[in-house]
């Protein structure tokens, strides 16, 4: 019988992904602004991340280039995205962020196929993006009497979803395959992320203000769960699976986010969301083909940072 050990792990892992957007639904609901969403989320996951080394006894990487390198991941994985989709919730539900998260694997591809050499454009790949970018405009609701307001949201939500895909590529090629564990890379990039976030945030919003016990603590989740803990399961489920497998969580996270949005925020779920969003998971389906099996042996943790 195959070995399923990391399968719980695999599970948990999407519901805290899909989780994160109805928690930041309820920052912003809260008055909380983007920037400061982004940065509270950086903080407290870099804490949780700071823990996790230490307890690992994981030491940070040292030389100005490691560093160099996590910053911009940070810039491209973690500031921009994270304040994006957190401005796009103020404009559409938590349901159509966590769609949106749906299509990096795509964008990824795009980036992959532009920046990396050893990507090479298929049939498969081609016609996965078709199918991806047919979604997206389903989505979008092209054709139909769509707010401005909610089309603004779901731009900057694929904007976020865009440079999570040139995020990866960047790391694939200047970092990933660095010698320093995964945790100490990973701590590295939230920090520069939470450094580059408190120069922004009182400039961009103002100072921070509390917006009560309940949002904060959605914050404080949102940070130590869905950075630190959701990576240690994302790199459990790694060294158990495979990469290939792991990145397969992005077909469970958006089934978790319309769940919890629909249920525990009342969100409306409407026809043009579950059929845009069938065609962008059967876009990433197609971009990434057969997925093959799992080496038995352990394989080193890429980089991967979600929303």
């Amino acid at each position: 019988m195959p070995n399923r050990s990391w399968l719980p792990g695999f599970l948990v892992l999407g519901l805290i992904w899909g989780a994160s957007f109805a928690l930041i639904k309820i920052g912003v609901s809260a008055g909380v602004g983007p920037v400061w969403i982004a940065l509270w989320r950086c903080f407290f996951g870099a804490l949780a991340l700071w823990l996790i080394c230490a307890v690992r006894r994981s030491e940070l990487p040292r030389g100005r280039a490691v560093w160099g390198h996590a910053a911009v991941v940070a810039l491209l994985a973690n500031s921009v995205p994270f304040a994006l989709f957190a401005f796009g919730e103020t404009r559409i539900s938590s349901v159509v962020a966590g769609v949106w998260n749906a299509a990096t694997p795509l964008m990824t591809t795009v980036f992959a196929l532009l920046l990396l050499r050893d990507e090479r454009p298929t049939p498969g790949r081609l016609a996965g993006l078709a199918f991806g970018l047919t979604g997206v405009l389903v989505v979008l609701g092209v054709g139909q009497d769509t707010e401005l307001g909610s089309v603004v949201g779901s731009l900057a939500c694929l904007g976020a979803t865009a440079c999570y895909g040139a995020g990866f590529a960047y790391t694939r090629r200047f970092l990933s395959g660095r010698a320093h564990s995964a945790v100490a890379l990973s701590a590295a990039q939230i920090s520069c992320a939470t450094g580059q976030l408190a120069l922004v945030a009182p400039l961009a919003e103002g100072a921070p203000s509390w917006p009560g016990f309940g949002p904060m603590a959605a914050l404080v989740v949102l940070g130590a769960v869905g950075t630190g803990v959701a990576f240690l399961l994302n790199f459990t489920v790694i060294r158990a699976a495979g990469s290939t497998v792991a990145s397969t969580v992005t077909y469970v996270t958006p089934l978790w986010s319309t769940a919890i949005g629909a249920v525990f925020l009342a969100e409306p779920i409407g026809w043009n969301i579950v059929a845009g969003g069938v065609l962008i998971v059967a876009g990433v389906a197609l971009s990434r083909g057969r997925a093959r099996p799992a080496s038995t042996r352990p394989e080193a943790a890429p980089r991967r940072v979600r929303s």
